[in-house]
């Protein structure tokens, strides 16, 4: 379908014929069956357990350490990575669907390996030779796993305000001292070495986010044979307790003259990270994509079988996915998760094309709006997963609970929606007044006039519905552009992003429609597609109206 809706087979395109929707399959289905079997049950294990400290060391609930090493004997970790680091270098539209699996099954175990995975593209953009053979290859490999260590209790947000110290050594190595706090998977026993990458500020450095350089810490100090040797000077202090991911450990690190290697050079720790943070938003629209599918899925299952009261126009007995409201509820937190599942394909697809066809401007436009409009719909569409439940919703046994608790970090790590927002709108459509924005807006306009070329009534709303959004779009950024560097632009940059973030949503139906509609004859599945881009163009599209009202408004004083 993703394929049909981009136009072509977007798998062999973004590869230049590597792989082709057929691999696509394969893997997805492959990588469903591991998460049935291995992830998923241990979601509500890991919920209930919990991660404990004891004694300095950091274990994980029953199961974790074997469903790890399973992840990464079957070549998971490796087949992400990208070649350049030794991986197997699957695209990134394939990588949208493995993330989306992965966190559905399991959220707080997928954390893991989301981190890896950013610190992996980090150290392959910047680290030296010795750092790639002793650190990374074994970061793709999965034998050792990998963290970012960014938050300090004075500095969260300010990363200027960094105070953790290195401090060069004659040996060529730098002494690491300071403590970082919120490290997700910071301390574990699940892999025999963790490598932290570290933010610090060297001696004499500019105050300031210029100068702070980036390091490589790793928890066991390599011996001889590269193997896991002596302890490093990096202790967990504390885990936190927290509202959700209870399986993954969220650590208070302590460095006390730990050991660690300088990746790139000497102030451009920044933008090392960067590399990782960029790699971990866009993992996030993935996560919120997962959970927030996992939670339609329950909800629906449970809507199926429970039978409550009269349901009108009905025969007796109907359950409770016949009553209006309740299906109501259903077709929004399904056409919700098929907006952030394409879109997140999509922003794969751009990221695979970025250095052949110039896609790299738009792809980076998109990272903070998936990020950050998926990961808040996320916690609007698992709040509706409870309601459907009813009652029974609020119970934790019946688990959907859950999946609320586990979405209400997701706005808030990995950059903030405000911080998205901030990034979106002073980097990418002031700054370039507006450029990247009219580009997208431009492509909408096109499916809008393959939509009226199609002779459907469904296409033809979607249409109107695309166009007059794109309109409202269109106002909001030229209101945007007229504000300026302003705090009337960044009062109302949420908003803004939470417009774009549901007209892409929009687009991606709109682009399904056409397919769907391109068949020949419609079956089942392309009627109920059908049915959902209908709907979503009713209950949300409508959005983009009002919030450009707000955006044209500016800050409220």
């Amino acid at each position: 379908m993703f394929g049909e809706a981009f136009g072509l087979d977007l798998v062999a395109r973004g590869t230049g014929g590597a792989f082709s929707a057929e691999d696509a399959t394969e893997i997805v289905a492959g990588a469903g069956e591991f998460a049935a079997s291995v992830l998923a049950p241990l979601e509500t294990v890991g919920d209930r357990e919990g991660a404990r400290l004891e004694d300095g060391q950091v274990h994980l609930p029953a199961g974790f350490a074997e469903a790890y090493q399973a992840f990464a004997e079957a070549g998971w970790v490796t087949a992400e990575a990208p070649e350049s680091a030794g991986g197997d270098g699957l695209p990134g539209s394939i990588r949208a669907g493995l993330g989306e699996i992965w966190n559905g099954s399991n959220a707080a175990f997928a954390l893991c390996w989301l981190l890896s995975a950013g610190q992996i593209h980090a150290l392959d953009a910047a680290a030296s030779d010795e750092i790639r053979e002793t650190y990374l290859t074994r970061l793709v490999s999965g034998e050792w796993t990998g963290t970012m260590n960014l938050t300090e209790p004075e500095a969260g947000t300010d990363l200027g305000a960094i105070r953790t110290m290195a401090t060069p050594r004659p040996d060529g190595s730098w002494g690491i001292s300071g403590q970082k706090i919120f490290i997700t998977w910071g301390d574990h026993d699940v892999a025999p070495n963790i490598v932290h990458l570290v933010l610090a500020r060297t001696p004499d450095a500019p105050a300031g986010a210029k100068g702070l350089s980036l390091f490589v810490v790793p928890k066991f100090l390599p011996d001889a044979a590269g193997g896991p040797g002596e302890r490093n000077a990096v202790t967990t202090a504390s885990i936190e307790h927290k509202l959700g991911i209870h399986g993954s450990p969220t650590c208070v690190l302590a460095y006390e003259d730990a050991t660690g290697h300088l990746v790139g050079e000497v102030g451009g720790g920044l933008a090392g990270m960067f590399v990782m943070m960029n790699s971990a938003r866009a993992g996030m629209g993935f996560q919120a994509t997962g959970i927030s599918d996992r939670a339609y899925q329950q909800a629906a299952a449970y809507a199926d079988e429970r039978r409550q009261g009269g349901v009108l126009d009905r025969p007796a007995g109907a359950p409770i996915a016949e009553h209006p409201d309740v299906r109501r509820l259903l077709l929004s937190m399904q056409s919700r998760v098929f907006a952030m599942r394409a879109l997140g394909v999509y922003l794969g697809d751009l990221f695979d094309r970025a250095e052949t066809d110039g896609t790299g401007a738009l792809a980076e436009f998109f990272v903070p709006i998936l990020k950050g409009w998926a990961t808040e719909d996320a916690v609007a569409l698992t709040s509706d997963a409870i309601q459907v439940h009813g009652g029974m919703g609020f119970i934790e046994e019946t688990g959907v609970a859950q999946h609320y608790r586990d979405a209400r970090i997701m706005p808030i790590y990995e950059g903030t929606t405000a911080i998205q927002s901030n990034d979106l709108i002073g980097r990418k459509v002031i700054r370039n007044g507006g450029a990247t924005a009219e580009e997208l807006f431009a492509q909408i306009e096109q499916t809008v006039t393959a939509l009226r070329g199609l002779d459907d009534a469904v296409a033809a709303r979607t249409a109107d519905r695309l166009e007059r959004a794109i309109a409202s779009a269109r106002t909001a950024t030229a209101a945007l552009l007229g504000f300026g560097q302003t705090r009337d632009a960044y009062g109302v940059s949420v908003p803004y992003l939470m417009l774009l973030g549901t007209l892409a949503g929009g687009w991606m139906h709109g682009l399904a429609v056409t397919a769907v509609l391109a068949h020949d004859t419609q079956d089942a599945a392309d009627a109920a597609r059908l049915v959902s881009a209908d709907f979503y163009g009713a209950h949300h599209l409508p959005r983009v109206h009002m919030l450009a009202e707000t955006v044209a408004a500016g800050e409220i004083a």
